[in-house]
């Protein structure tokens, strides 16, 4: 019963994170009153209603009190907000570095504690994400600074199977982003105090010094990163390419502070004092060995954990430490089932939002598997202690990975084949020799010499022992099938696997076992979503300022750029693109098109080729970039055709002559158009108004019905003409939210308005994706009204799609063929 009414808190924060809209502050009063009285009358009629009716009043109680609790939190927080009038201002704000700065290609990124706002009638959060781009100042954590700063309301881009930014910085309570300003017009930065004395500011100031003092002995090491990941949490220095091979292996957990590496320094401090008290007779006679080793053990957690930055996992294992010791300490037995459900409520009181993280999910998920399939076995003592702790161990890693697949599936879209092998090497070698080393040389650092010159040599080890491991699972990560691409299942499906789960691992003696492995096959069986014959999709990708269109008919799917490159170690192909395509169930893809060698287009070619196979490529990019690591390439150019299963293509820029003078970037824009039966649509790149009349002097009677805008809405394109002839009723404009260049232009917009196409934006709508049927119906969905939640900021302009329903069937638009002219 505790552990069902526990549990029934939980889910009832989860479903307060699921609303699109906050409940009201008079419901979220009434809730609680109703939740109060019911669990009242409950207790109090306990002789004259039914156990079963009683306990069934008290989770549902419970359920409602922490959905009321967290719309109560969460409207607090959301309160803090930065008004729409006070985007892109010069404000003037004094305050402390709150957060260990994040090393950028130029500057530091850092969360900031508002104290004073300087700027009359200015309205700021509490709390900031800046950006500070200027290589030559050192910014610490617990200074205390005054700068101008430009800020925006939280706003991530939103994708189907992609990172929801937004959530990730309304639970950090990071209720504005912006940079550090340090213009003409602006005030210069100031230091105002070189130390603040909070204690969370003074943790991050001490994280800071530490990573200062390891950061020399780490460079040039390969795995150095992972190494600080260890120490302090410190995942940004893990390069792009190694956090591909942890996700392929699934052994992403354990590089960085897990539950797992918590609960291993606890049992090493625990077990260093246990032995030690009971050697020391004069601490023998104030208490036992066996308590002071469950405190000394529950302190180092508590160190470790914030020194690693007090994150989700961290939290969850300290709070569920915390609980056993507890019970240990004041005699009481809790099991545990109701620790670890104990542990889940605590979290969520303290933070709400943690169950929008996967570690929430994954690292309970762990541990209830732990805790289910150790229930009601008993080890066979007939056999050698080896073989019971082998078996032991075997069952455990079995359990945690077969737990862990609908979460793995849901959050990752993907089915890692060798997980259980490659944690079988990673969990003994990372959990019980890389991070000790690590962490002691972490200590010996902070030593004065020459005592503290060997923490250098720790660290070696460590890295060596850690580059054997990833040695090993590159091999493993090469085996045929590592991972596979699974297609976001429908959530029913994933709670039947959960129950079949939960079925394969139950008790010695539980029947038909092949039942649970029959409840697990549809999460992995369920077919992708595909356009129907004769039916055309175009999605246009929310990718910031840049472009990445997926064009698709039921038997091929191409790719239209792959969006920009964010930093060396970051860019749309391996954060959005490529997530959106697992998600899908997009194993390959027919061919790509990379319209020009922009950074803002191109930029994510290397990492989807990386990680997918592609059988054509078409550009106007020449084939010896390095994006292209080797690969054929074919050149784009006008009058080219071809045909891709049902999708037909038509190149009509650039032509052969353009390549033979020197044109800019933009004017060699690969523009494309595609038909599926008498669908037609034009992709073009970033070409301007010069090229558009190029195209319609080249190609006279050409006309589509959907247009992705050129140049992002930029004023120099989407010209008059273009779209007077063209005839298209919808558009889409890539670009980032704010973005510098105030594209979509303002002008150009109007232009759309004024020929009657109805231009969307991916930074007001999130994804949208178009489904021209071959009826002549057109359907449009927008993630940022599929998905959203009452978190998501709501921009002005047509964020939210209303379809037309003259537009949901009919006799397709004739739409003549076309030929050079």
């Amino acid at each position: 019963m505790r552990s069902a009414a526990l549990v029934a808190f939980v889910a009832g924060v989860c479903a307060l994170q699921l609303q699109p809209v906050l409940p009201s502050s008079a419901t979220i009063w009434l809730l609680a009153a109703v939740a109060a009285a019911s669990a009242g009358g409950a207790c109090a009629a306990r002789d004259r209603v039914p156990e079963f009716a009683r306990r069934a009043v008290l989770i549902v109680a419970l359920a409602g009190a922490g959905f009321g609790y967290a719309a109560a939190q969460a409207r607090l927080r959301l309160a803090d907000e930065l008004p729409f009038a006070m985007e892109g201002q010069s404000i003037l704000v004094e305050g402390v570095v709150a957060s260990l700065p994040a090393r950028l290609e130029r500057g530091v990124r850092f969360e900031f504690d508002v104290e004073r706002v300087l700027t009359p009638d200015a309205v700021v959060p509490s709390r900031l994400l800046l950006g500070w781009y200027d290589d030559a100042t050192v910014i610490r954590p617990a200074e205390r600074r005054r700068f101008a700063v430009r800020l925006k309301r939280p706003h991530g881009v939103r994708n189907p199977g992609g990172f929801d930014l937004e959530a990730w910085l309304l639970e950090r309570n990071l209720r504005a982003t912006g940079s550090v300003r340090s213009g003409r017009a602006d005030p210069p930065p100031a230091l105002v105090d070189p130390v603040v004395g909070s204690p969370g500011a003074l943790i991050e100031r001490a994280r800071f010094a530490l990573r200062d003092r390891l950061a020399p002995m780490l460079e040039g090491r390969r795995y150095g990163g992972v190494l600080l990941a260890l120490v302090i949490g410190e995942q940004r220095a893990i390069a792009a390419r190694d956090w591909t091979l942890f996700n392929r292996t699934g052994i992403s957990h354990l590089v960085s502070i897990s539950g797992l590496h918590i609960t291993m320094i606890a049992s090493l401090a625990g077990w260093g004092v246990a032995a030690a008290w009971r050697r020391t007779p004069a601490l023998l006679a104030r208490a036992a060995a066996q308590s002071a080793g469950v405190v000394a053990g529950l302190g180092a957690a508590f160190a470790y954990a914030l020194l690693a930055g007090w994150g989700i996992p961290a939290q969850r294992t300290v709070l569920m430490l915390a609980v056993v010791a507890g019970a240990w300490l004041l005699n009481a037995r809790a099991g545990f089932g109701v620790s670890l459900a104990l542990a889940a409520a605590a979290v969520c009181l303290v933070d709400p939002w943690a169950v929008l993280a996967a570690g929430f999910w994954l690292s309970f998920g762990a541990v209830a598997a732990i805790v289910w399939v150790a229930h009601g076995r008993v080890p066979d003592l007939r056999l050698p202690s080896w073989r019971r702790t082998v078996a032991t161990a075997v069952r455990v890693q079995v359990a945690v990975t077969l737990a862990l697949l609908p979460a793995t599936v849901l959050l990752f879209h993907q089915l890692s084949l060798v997980s259980p092998l490659a944690n079988a090497l990673a969990i003994p070698v990372v959990s019980w020799a890389v991070t000790p080393l690590a962490l002691v040389a972490a200590v010996v650092a902070l030593l004065p010499a020459p005592i503290g010159f060997g923490a250098e040599w720790l660290l070696a080890g460590a890295h060596a022992v850690f580059s054997l491991l990833a040695a090993m699972l590159e091999w493993v990560a090469s085996l045929p099938a590592a991972a596979l691409p699974v297609a976001t299942p429908p959530a029913a499906l994933v709670v039947l696997a959960l129950g079949g789960i939960a079925w394969l691992l139950a008790p010695p003696g539980w029947p038909a076992r092949w039942v649970g492995a029959a409840c697990m096959l549809p999460m992995f069986l369920w077919p992708a979503e595909r356009p129907a014959d004769g039916e055309l999709w175009v999605t246009a990708l929310d990718v910031g300022q840049g472009s990445a269109l997926l064009v698709e008919a039921h038997d091929s799917a191409w790719l239209y750029d792959t969006g920009p490159r964010y930093s060396n170690d970051a860019d749309a192909g391996e954060r959005i693109v490529l997530p959106y395509l697992r998600h899908r169930g997009v194993a390959r893809l027919d061919g790509l098109i990379v319209s020009h060698l922009d950074a803002d287009h191109s930029g994510g070619t290397a990492a989807l080729l990386r990680a997918l196979p592609v059988r054509r490529i078409v550009t106007s990019i020449t084939q010896d970039d390095p994006m292209f690591a080797g690969r054929t390439v074919e050149r784009c150019t006008s009058g080219t055709a071809w045909s891709s299963g049902a999708l037909r293509f038509t190149v009509l820029h650039p032509t052969a002559a353009d390549y033979e003078r020197r044109r800019s970037t933009n004017a060699m824009s690969c523009a494309v158009a595609i038909e599926v039966g008498a669908r037609r649509v034009l992709l073009t790149g970033d070409i301007s108004t010069a090229e558009e009349g190029a195209i319609l002097a080249r190609w006279p009677g050409l006309r589509v019905e959907w247009l992705a805008a050129p140049h992002h809405g930029s004023r120099s394109s989407s010209g008059a003409a273009l779209l007077a002839a063209l005839g298209a009723r919808e558009a889409v404009a890539q670009a980032g939210y704010r973005n510098r260049y105030g594209h979509p232009d303002s002008s150009v917009v109007d232009r759309y308005r004024a020929h009657a196409v109805k231009l969307l934006r991916t930074d007001h709508s999130g994804a949208l994706q178009w489904r021209f049927g071959a009826d002549g119906g057109t359907r449009v969905s927008a993630w940022r009204t599929e998905a959203v939640r009452y978190w998501h900021n709501r921009p002005g302009g047509p964020w939210i799609v209303e379809t037309d329903p003259a537009d949901e069937a009919g006799e397709p638009a004739p739409i003549e063929p076309f030929v050079a002219g």
